[in-house]
């Protein structure tokens, strides 16, 4: 199948490693040019290194999304470096484990900048030029949890929805213009945020080998999910071939969820 994303310029956030790293990787795969940002710079250039291999182009900045000076910056940058911008990808590190009582305000800010606001400023820095060359995609990673609650993941399950209901509302609004707005919900996934589930049900009595045997049983796929098999799907949305999907929200997460829409 040809995406026809040969030469397009994409801006992928948080994508030093985990579900960020693989999309870059994939995209860069099918001959995208790449602006790529992290936190842990060493981590950051090491994962560009590898992205330049392929002979693509590479910009790599190590930047907090959650400084909306520093996100703004990187944006800049990002478009000045490519020449433009055709897909977004965006991506933040997840939520803390904890239950509603465990949280504070304090954390409900930080994580409400973070989960939500760096896609709202993110997709704001993009969207003029997309209107203007009347074609986009915009990719959000979102969380198996907008479909359907996680034990205790109070800031991913309420916060994430909100990043739903722009993307419908955005898909909407950026129709006329060719842009298509869809979101990305991964289930159980090798990541360091499925590690910090892991270690909290560690820290409470349970062997790491009971917990992967517990989600594998739920999972009708039995496996836990690599980061490239979200990769794939966010290829194909950024592609050609879905030009007429948008405001979607598909779950990536081997049959884990039980509901039918």
């Amino acid at each position: 199948m040809d995406t026809g994303l040969k030469d397009k310029k994409a801006i992928v956030l948080a994508a030093s490693k985990g579900l960020g790293k693989a999309a870059a990787q994939s995209l860069a795969a099918e001959g995208c040019h790449l602006a790529i940002c992290a936190r842990n710079e060493e981590q950051l250039n090491k994962t560009a290194d590898q992205f330049k291999a392929s002979g693509v182009d590479v910009f790599a900045s190590a930047v907090d999304v959650a400084n909306p000076g520093a996100l703004k910056q990187f944006m800049e940058q990002s478009i000045e470096r490519l020449g433009g911008v055709d897909i977004l990808v965006t991506n933040a590190g997840g939520p803390p484990v904890k239950s509603f009582e465990e949280t504070n305000e304090e954390e409900w800010r930080y994580w409400y900048e973070v989960t939500f606001m760096t896609v709202v400023r993110s997709i704001k820095s993009v969207l003029p030029l997309l209107k203007k060359q009347n074609w986009g995609r915009i990719i959000n990673i979102t969380s198996i949890s907008v479909k359907a609650p996680v034990e205790r993941l109070i800031y991913s399950n309420a916060l994430r929805l909100a990043v739903v209901g722009l993307a419908k509302t955005l898909s909407i609004e950026l129709g006329p213009f060719n842009i298509t707005v869809n979101n990305v919900a991964p289930g159980y996934h090798l990541t360091d945020g499925l590690e910090r589930i892991v270690k909290k049900r560690m820290e409470a009595g349970e062997t790491r080998e009971d917990i992967f045997a517990a989600w594998e049983n739920k999972i009708p796929m039995r496996r836990i999910g690599q980061p490239g098999d979200l990769a794939g799907l966010i290829v194909f949305l950024a592609s050609e071939q879905a030009g007429y999907i948008t405001g979607a929200t598909i779950q990536v997460d081997g049959g884990l969820y039980p509901g039918t829409l």
